[in-house]
Order: structure tokens, then C-alpha cells, then sequence
């Protein structure tokens, strides 16, 4: 009986604490968007096109950085 003592306003506080930190997601815009995220994943980047002086420039010091092995 003297465990009700200590468990019961425990479990208030963190029930409270929980309720608290929910409020605090929703007001600051945590749940506004539930979609976008998991879409966002799904979408390629735009492609990066290179340039081709620089282009060469990688092409030779990998090569060359190859033949050392």
C-alpha cells in the first residue's frame, strides 16, 4: 500500500510531463506537415551538370593517383 504512495504521483508526472511536451509539438508546428517528409524522400535532386574544364582536371589526377597503386 505504501508503493501507491510513490508510484501514483510518478505516474502523474510523467503523464503530465508527456501531455506538456505533446502540447508543445503541436503549438510550435510539429504536425503541420505529415506528408512532405516522407515524399521528400522519394524525389530525385536536380542533376548536377559538370563542367568540363574542371571536368578533365578530375579525370587526369584520378588517373594518375591509379597508376601509383
Amino acid at each position: 500500500m505504501s508503493v501507491l504512495y510513490i508510484a501514483l504521483p510518478v505516474a502523474l508526472l510523467l503523464g503530465g510531463g508527456g501531455l506538456l511536451a505533446c502540447l508543445y509539438c503541436i503549438r510550435n508546428g510539429q504536425y503541420d506537415d505529415l506528408d512532405t517528409p516522407a515524399v521528400r524522400v522519394l524525389v530525385d535532386d536536380q542533376p548536377i551538370v559538370p563542367d568540363t574544364a574542371t571536368d578533365s582536371a578530375i579525370d587526369r589526377t584520378s588517373v594518375d593517383s591509379q597508376n601509383d597503386l
